[in-house]
């Protein structure tokens, strides 16, 4: 359920559950933990995007009931993106909700398009959002916002996620790959290690 093409350089990574609106199982998290750390030796740039029109709507719930919620994989997830000595980027391909947000946040950049929405519903649902996600999060757009989400149970549209710096550009669908291909472009052509030099020098204000 997790798609890998391999472009020189580039690795792009799809989740690729559709029907079930790339929802999150714990075999796929590990794939995905196992897929980056093999990019994250090799290459360059690295994008994350889903298939269909939604990019993940979090958790499977049949999973997250019977424990996934509270497993150490979600913060591996994140905390393997985070690490990587190369430029990731998340194509944001549509909506993002739930425990999908970790790798989101954890990317160095984020896409979206016009038609997303961006909420995390664990007030309602009775669970806690991982650590890292939240500090994330209130680093990226500040605390009253992250609380908006995360205990306002707000739906933030994809303008108003620009607006605060959820997202950093938006992209027609169609061209989305193709915008976050050209942002990589730069990083795949510099030499082996460059784009992680370059990477440690900005600040990351959550990663203290």
């Amino acid at each position: 359920m997790i798609r890998r093409e391999d472009v020189g350089p580039l690795t792009l990574l799809t989740l690729d559950r559709p029907d079930k609106a790339n929802a999150l199982t714990r075999a796929m998290m590990g794939q995905l933990v196992a897929e980056l750390k093999d990019a994250g030796t090799r290459q360059q740039a690295v994008i994350l995007t889903g298939a269909g029109t939604v990019f993940s709507a979090g958790a499977d719930l049949d999973e997250a009931r019977a424990g996934l919620a509270t497993d150490g994989i979600w913060e591996e997830l994140s905390g393997t993106l985070a690490a990587l000595p190369c430029l990731t980027i998340a194509a944001l391909n549509g909506t993002l909700a739930g425990g999908a947000f970790g790798m989101a946040l954890a990317c160095d950049i984020r896409l979206g398009v016009p038609g997303a929405k961006f909420f995390y519903p664990v007030m309602k649902l009775g669970f806690l959002p991982q650590p890292s996600d939240s500090a994330r999060m209130a680093a990226l757009i500040g605390p009253g916002r992250a609380r908006m989400i995360l205990m306002g149970g707000a739906k933030i549209e994809a303008t108003e996620a620009l607006n605060w710096g959820l997202i950093d550009r938006l992209s027609a669908p169609e061209t989305l790959l193709e915008d976050a291909r050209t942002l990589t472009a730069d990083a795949c052509a510099a030499p082996a290690g460059h784009a992680g030099r370059i990477k440690a020098l900005i600040p990351r204000d959550w990663s203290h």
